[in-house]
């Protein structure tokens, strides 16, 4: 039997019995023998459809900030965090883009962010797609028109704080479309200020018919099942559809015909890669393995509990050599904005860390090996 060639019995005693020693190599490869049995060929996904830009799809993790004990950016970690992504081979990365980001930083602190990423990332491969939120068009345009100044490869837009009806959408996604010059994923849910509808799937598909540049759509919005397949129905006017929502039903929505991932998952972004690799090459099995490794870390918020995005994440941020401590920025009561940042920890037990460690070292095939620095 070739090195690289193994059957699907094999494969799965190789998982039962050693896949903690196993090499990441092996997992990374194409191998049609996985589909000897009539049963699993039967069911493998048909070849997608690319429409828009191919940079554009794919794993997009959102970076999580990073603060000094003063509650302060730390910049020069965020810069490490973006290094870290490419190293992993992630087909790109979205900054800022979660709600404490967009919320609790100020304009300053997000515009001086973007720089230090578009500086990060030059001449690398992993895509930068920077956040261009506002309250209101006014607000999104500065954002806008300095994402255009630096050029990363997209650009991503929630609806704006301020909206109430889909003519404000409209009209708010209308006065981006004249300022930018590159794809713009569409997320169709807004941050905790907004009280407006969801965009329609109808107004998705205008935008997309109105300008080549969008149709990009990051969905997590209810019924999401439903708005997916009719989105991806509306191909080329809509171009790429991205799971979101902690990545919990990502595997499912790939089948579904969703391109990608936007969630704030970015210190496992070697494992995002290995299950969209193997997806995209038709090995299904090997995809279902890598994305149950990191469902079973994910799976702690059930019992570690703090936020579902950062919480015990921040601690595999320090356990790969990325993060200085587990600090956040936190909302004031009832999700208020407070005057002056309200730093918080993420502490953890001895008991904590040893089982986020050994669920950690049960993703090592699909971990990559070597430094990032």
């Amino acid at each position: 039997m070739a090195a690289n060639s193994f059957s699907r019995r094999s494969f799965l005693g190789a998982l039962t019995v050693g896949s903690l020693g196993a090499s990441s190599e092996l997992f990374s490869k194409s191998d049609s023998s996985l589909f000897a049995d009539d049963a699993l060929a039967a069911n493998a996904v048909p070849a997608r459809e690319i429409v828009g830009d191919p940079r554009v799809r794919g794993p997009f993790p959102i970076l999580s900030t990073p603060f000094f004990e003063s509650g302060e950016v730390d910049y020069e970690t965020l810069g490490n965090q973006a290094k870290f992504v490419d190293w992993c081979e992630s087909p790109g990365m979205i900054w800022p883009q979660a709600g404490d980001a967009v919320d609790l930083l100020t304009m300053e602190e997000k515009l001086q962010g973007m720089e230090v990423l578009a500086e990060a990332t030059r001449d690398r491969k992993s895509a930068l797609c920077l956040g261009v939120q506002g309250k209101d068009i006014d607000e999104m345009l500065v954002y806008a028109k300095k994402a255009e100044e630096l050029e990363p490869a997209a650009i991503i837009s929630r609806p704006p704080d301020n909206g109430t009806t889909e003519d404000d959408l409209f009209e708010y996604w209308r006065a981006l479309m004249k300022v930018v010059n590159r794809p713009v994923i569409i997320q169709t849910s807004g941050g905790v200020k907004y009280k407006g509808p969801a965009p329609s799937v109808e107004l998705l598909i205008q935008l997309g018919k109105e300008s080549p540049y969008f149709g990009y759509v990051k969905e997590e919005s209810s019924p999401i099942e439903v708005r997916m397949q009719r989105l991806i129905a509306a191909k080329p006017d809509i171009k790429c559809v991205f799971s979101a929502m902690g990545g919990f039903a990502w595997l499912y929505q790939l089948r579904i015909g969703t391109e990608g991932l936007v969630t704030e998952r970015a210190p496992y972004a070697d494992v995002l890669a290995a299950v969209w690799n193997n997806y995209e090459a038709g090995n299904l099995v090997v995809a279902a393995d890598a994305y149950s490794k990191l469902l079973l870390m994910l799976n702690l918020r059930e019992t570690i509990g703090g936020n579902n995005l950062r919480g015990f994440s921040l601690y595999i941020w320090q356990k790969r050599g990325v993060f200085k401590n587990r600090l956040s920025r936190s909302y004031g009561p009832g999700s208020s904005m407070p005057e002056k940042p309200i730093v918080s920890d993420m502490p953890l037990s001895e008991m904590q860390i040893a089982e986020l460690d050994m669920r950690f070292e049960a993703m090592k095939p699909y971990l990559k090996e070597g430094s990032w620095k």
